[in-house]
């Protein structure tokens, strides 16, 4: 539909041919420009995510635990502030990577938990409890997604300069038109005027 405004036309007005080549524009920055941008991010976020996934990993082990016995159970909240259902917590003996023996609250692994029962928590050099370390292809999907997102804003930023754009050429003609024809009013219809 916009083709024709390049042509060779009488009644092609210039901004015409503007608003070609602003849509033209739009159209590669959409094309190529954005999932160059979305390439671009989601590389750069991968390379710090797996970044982080490999120190993670190098900084927190997986040590055995025994539960000792189930954790006293907390003050019953009113309704209207329990959002999710807690899992139930054990204290836990362990002993870390440097061979200090810890005990602790930890989130048991089976329901119920058992007196004597062996599971594994993550912890970190000096024995602390530690969240699982990020997995490198959860990070690689997190590179993905902000890649995804970065090459819709730039789309988005694109259509909507595009769409700024062509408005202020609307907003510029209706102008024109307004004025053409408070000049040519006066004499609208009027025999022998030269209208």
């Amino acid at each position: 539909m916009g083709v024709w405004r390049w042509r060779r036309n009488p009644l092609r007005r210039p901004t015409d041919l503007f608003e070609a080549w602003v849509a033209f524009a739009a159209l590669l920055c959409v094309l190529l420009v954005a999932p160059a941008i979305g390439c671009v991010a989601g590389i750069q976020v991968d390379g710090t995510l797996q970044r982080a996934a490999l120190a993670q990993r190098q900084e927190r082990h997986l040590v055995p635990a025994v539960v000792v016995r189930p954790a006293a159970e907390p003050a019953a909240d009113p309704p209207a502030q329990r959002t999710a259902p807690s899992r139930t917590q054990v204290v836990a003996a362990w002993t870390a990577p440097d061979g200090s023996s810890h005990q602790g609250t930890v989130p048991a692994a089976e329901e119920p938990p058992r007196a004597g029962e062996q599971f594994r928590i993550w912890t970190d050099a000096r024995g602390r409890v530690v969240g699982q370390p990020l997995d490198p292809s959860v990070a690689a999907l997190h590179a993905a997604v902000a890649g995804l997102a970065a090459a819709s804003a730039a789309a988005a930023l694109a259509e909507t300069v595009r769409r700024l754009v062509v408005r202020r050429l609307v907003h510029r003609r209706y102008i024109r038109l307004d004025r053409a024809w408070a000049a040519a009013w006066p004499d609208w219809g009027r025999a022998g005027a030269g209208s």
